[in-house]
């Protein structure tokens, strides 16, 4: 009897910085956190206050298996100067959900708190997935911000058309979780590097 190959995981041995910010779509993470842990990534959460609202650090710990980073001045934090020891880590930061001011931040430097300081402090692709309401996302200014950032050489894996939580439908649903990972995949293999 033949015995079938192991299957090959595409993420062994990278390490995927996951920010999330207050969205909704926040609660969708735990499952896209284990499909990444599945592939063999090592995945370290780092929460804005918002996005506590909306899913809590315990489930976000309890899926990663690492401990999950909010405050910029954690006393028991295992690092020095947490926002550049953090910035050392991975091999992408994954932006997801990432709201309206969220993405305006990124794009006029501000960082005021440890997920936006991380941003500027990383030198690592980035991965930013949108998830606001319709209005806001087609707002002028936050596409401009957009463009500014993906002139910037950030990657957006861009929301879809779907429910909202305002209670219509339109383009501001996140991504699915599946494409996501084949976003977070495909920036790191190697093909991509070597391009």
């Amino acid at each position: 009897m033949l015995k079938s190959k192991p299957r090959v995981k595409r993420l062994s041995g990278k390490t995927v910085l996951h920010i999330l910010t207050g969205s909704i779509a926040a609660y969708k993470a735990p499952d896209l956190i284990k499909k990444m842990r599945d592939e063999g990534a090592r995945v370290v959460c780092v929460m804005t206050a918002c996005a506590k609202e909306f899913v809590t650090p315990t489930v976000l710990r309890t899926v990663s298996g690492e401990r999950v980073y909010s405050e910029m001045f954690q006393q028991d934090a295992p690092f020095g100067v947490l926002h550049t020891s953090l910035a050392d880590l991975p091999d992408l930061v994954l932006v997801s959900p990432a709201t309206a001011n969220f993405i305006a931040k990124m794009a006029t430097g501000v960082s005021d708190d440890l997920a936006s300081c991380l941003v500027l402090a990383i030198r690592k692709p980035i991965l930013v997935a949108p998830a606001m309401n319709d209005n806001m996302y087609t707002h002028p200014v936050t596409q401009k911000n957009i463009a500014q950032l993906k002139a910037l050489g950030y990657h957006f894996a861009d929301p879809i058309e779907g429910d909202l939580a305002c209670g219509r439908a339109g383009i501001g649903h996140i991504a699915p979780e599946d494409v996501l990972l084949a976003f977070v995949q495909n920036i790191l293999s190697p093909r991509s590097r070597r391009r």
